[in-house]
């Protein structure tokens, strides 16, 4: 779809603004619907027209994704942001929840991979794979895993 020009060259159509901050248009509206992009104005043909601090609002929304954060918790630190007065105490608390979350993550990587690292161990390589540990493992069975 192609993308008219704006008739007011200060705002950006949603096609202007989603090659600006490549991105596609449907994640545009998703996250106009979600609350994280202003609602665009609309002109008498019903196009959607933004302001040119959209592409801002974008990069930053890029830039916490990045970081691990959910777009509801990107919401959180969007209205934080608008809040200029707002302590920054909660700002804080909303990237330690994103660090423990972080680190919940990887410790059950951690005990994944150790896991997976253990029936390696017990696997030969070679052999029938009714003899296979890993198999056994996965069936339910202990007898054939050695730890």
């Amino acid at each position: 779809m192609s993308s008219l020009p704006s008739p007011d060259p200060s705002r950006l159509t949603i096609g202007e603004l989603a090659q600006r901050a490549q991105l596609g248009a449907e994640t545009l509206r998703y996250y106009e619907r979600l609350g994280l992009l202003e609602p665009a104005q609309r002109t008498a043909s019903g196009y959607r027209l933004y302001a040119p601090q959209a592409v801002e609002r974008l990069d930053f929304i890029r830039r916490a994704q990045a970081l691990g954060f959910s777009l509801a918790q990107i919401g959180e630190l969007l209205a934080l942001h608008a809040r200029p007065e707002a302590d920054m105490g909660a700002v804080r608390a909303i990237a330690a929840q994103r660090l423990a979350e972080i680190d919940a993550k990887i410790d059950d990587l951690q005990r994944m991979k150790q896991g997976l690292q253990t029936l390696l161990d017990a696997c030969p390589g070679h052999g029938a794979t009714k003899q296979c540990p890993i198999l056994a493992s996965l069936r339910g069975e202990k007898e054939n895993v050695h730890e």
